[in-house]
């Protein structure tokens, strides 16, 4: 696989500058580039490398200024982080075509649907009234139950599980240990203080264009609705959301996020890592948690929020100024103590 800075600039909107007839036929980090390679610089700490890189061509933004020579032919681009993407993407067609066919060691029921040009791969099981669309990637050991339905162009890597009744939208990807509709935690107290299981009677709906990370698990409603993802929804690895969820259209979510039953969480939100939201609140649009924020609130505003409890990120960074200096200041604190102690004894004299 080999392509020009010309055919890169063609395919992705973009200008030369430079050699158009530069070569690439491989991948690589701008600081690590080397010749034959393509890289790309979307972040500005990285813009250093740009002048030392033996990568044989960059993409950048259009208005990206170079302040001192660069040997690499340039591809100016309206979003070089976008545009690789769409190279990446166009490589794994090449690298990686999909699978067709039905191995012989499947065990699909008679009753499910299969729809053309899809692999099923030895060991998955399909089940009952199941239907599949077009296209679809079922690696092995992948578990599929009864009545779900999928759409087209979905890939299920191995192991992954999509309990009964659930529904998948098309262009969709889950990844290896993902589960899909397990019971949401649902337990009622006896008079004796024993648990008792509440059946989880629901689903989970997942729109077009999610993708799930692996060993993330998304719970089934209890009783009415859906648990629901909706249209270019993005979860990394190690997320949980709880029953009756609702997940708004291209909010994305960082590793080990966690998302108690029933809140409602609004369009383009974004997760950091290991943040988590209580049960049964709203969050509105635009809303982003950095790291390890938590919250336990409503949020009806667009805002930032960092913190445990969370609160806006800009009074969250002020305050952690003064918070690390607070060993500091309790020393200030009891040395001024025991000056107003002796200025009090010297009074009282």
């Amino acid at each position: 696989m080999e392509f020009s800075a010309q055919q890169i600039a063609a395919a992705l909107g973009g200008q030369v500058e430079g050699n158009a007839e530069e070569k690439i036929s491989f991948f690589s980090k701008i600081e690590e580039g080397r010749p034959g390679s393509l890289t790309f610089l979307a972040n500005p700490k990285y813009k250093e490398y740009i002048y030392s890189t033996q990568a044989s061509v960059v993409l950048v933004n259009e208005d990206f200024v170079a302040e001192k020579p660069i040997s690499a032919t340039l591809v100016r681009v309206k979003n070089s982080y976008s545009a690789l993407a769409q190279l990446l993407s166009i490589a794994d067609q090449f690298m990686n075509p999909k699978k067709k066919g039905i191995d012989s060691l499947a065990c699909i029921s008679p009753s499910a649907k299969i729809g053309k040009d899809a692999y099923i791969g030895p060991f998955a099981v399909i089940g009952d009234n199941v239907t599949i669309g077009d296209g679809a990637q079922i690696y092995p050991h992948a578990y599929i139950g009864d009545n779900v339905k999928i759409g087209n162009n979905v890939t299920l890597y191995s192991h992954a599980t999509i309990y009964k009744n659930c529904l998948v939208g098309n262009n969709v990807i889950i990844h290896a240990g993902a589960v899909v509709g397990s019971d949401g935690f649902g337990f009622a107290p006896d008079a004796n203080g024993v648990y008792q299981k509440i059946p989880q009677l629901g689903n989970v709906v997942i729109e077009d264009d999610v993708e799930i990370g692996s060993n993330t698990c998304i719970d089934r409603s209890s009783m009415d609705g859906h648990t629901t993802l909706h249209k270019g929804v993005k979860l990394d690895n190690l997320i949980q959301i709880a029953h009756n969820v609702t997940v708004g259209e291209n909010t994305v979510m960082a590793a080990q996020t966690g998302i108690a039953g029933s809140t409602h969480i609004g369009k383009r939100c974004m997760f950091g890592g290991q943040s988590g939201i209580v049960g049964h609140i709203n969050v509105c649009d635009d809303t982003v948690m950095a790291a390890r924020a938590a919250l336990s609130s409503n949020i009806k505003e667009p805002t930032a929020l960092q913190g445990n409890p969370a609160f806006k990120a800009s009074q969250y960074q002020r305050s952690y100024v003064i918070f690390k200096k607070l060993p500091e200041m309790m020393k200030q604190m009891n040395e001024m103590a025991k000056e107003i102690e002796a200025l009090k004894a010297k009074l009282s004299e």
